[in-house]
């Protein structure tokens, strides 16, 4: 162990160095992470519900008639958004590769009657052709990805919405970095969100300025075993995005504040695109 403990602690990782573990289907850290998704006040996994209320709002305004319409929602969790747009009249299709949110989405939607399609994958691996009239990505997941994973992703996007389908997404912006602390930090805990046993937690925020990249690493260690966690967000400015969404095939780039279209001249850690299938 002390070997793998080395192995994580020695240099600094290269940009969007995978994790040693996919924490999202951990069995005890995937609950914590439901738990954060279904709270409705907070803002950790999922956006604060009385926000998700404001963005179902005007996403689905974007769509006049949405009956009979099909929404692609990328990431969905545990179905917040999901259930709310099967709400409005959209015919739902939610992907997510964790599946202790899929299960969840599952039976929320049986017990409510509701007719939606999920599916427990990665959405880097849909496979689907001129179906959709939307689809949305949502809570800054696109810059999680590796700048050929991002490509990868607007390529099928394009490839499953039909032609004058709305993409939204939202991204990181400078003001992030701004906000973003670089550190080194040592923690213990008997039992929290990393391990249900005693567990040391490194912790190690770094920028990578030269590609406007972040890196929060989590060094997992319990008494018989060693985990690294890397979380990576890239940062946008308008340009940037625009080009990788016009070489993805989409056009008549629109910027908001958010994801409820809110409009304004502050500056904000993040922003709302929307784009159409060209």
């Amino acid at each position: 162990m002390n070997k793998k403990i080395m192995k994580y602690l020695k240099g600094i990782p290269v940009e969007y160095t995978p994790s040693s573990k996919k924490f999202w289907d951990d069995e005890h850290i995937s609950k914590f992470m439901l738990e954060a998704h279904i709270n409705p006040d907070i803002e950790s996994a999922s956006r604060n519900h009385r926000f998700i209320e404001k963005s179902v709002e005007w996403i689905t305004s974007l769509i006049p008639d949405m009956k009979g319409k099909k929404i692609l929602d990328l990431g969905c969790g545990p179905g917040i958004y999901a259930e709310k747009f099967y709400e409005k009249g959209f015919e739902v299709t939610g992907i997510d590769f964790s599946k202790r949110s899929i299960e969840y989405a599952v039976n929320s939607a049986a017990e409510k009657n509701m007719k939606i399609k999920y599916k427990y994958m990665n959405y880097l691996e849909i496979d689907y052709e001129n179906e959709f009239d939307m689809a949305v990505l949502i809570y800054c997941d696109f810059g999680v990805l590796s700048p050929e994973e991002r490509k990868i992703l607007l390529d099928k996007i394009c490839k499953a919405l039909k032609f004058g389908g709305i993409l939204i997404l939202d991204v990181f912006t400078e003001v992030f970095f701004r906000e973003f602390e670089e550190k080194v930090e040592i923690t213990y805990a008997d039992r929290g969100f990393w391990s249900e046993i005693p567990y040391s937690c490194i912790q190690r925020n770094k920028i990578y300025k030269d590609t406007l990249t972040s890196l929060e690493q989590y060094i997992i260690i319990t008494e018989n075993d060693c985990e690294c966690y890397n979380i990576w967000n890239h940062i946008f400015d308008k340009e940037s995005v625009s080009i990788e969404l016009k070489v993805g095939g989409f056009s008549e780039i629109r910027f908001f504040n958010n994801v409820a279209g809110e409009k304004g001249k502050e500056e904000s850690p993040e922003f709302c695109i929307y784009a159409k299938k060209i």
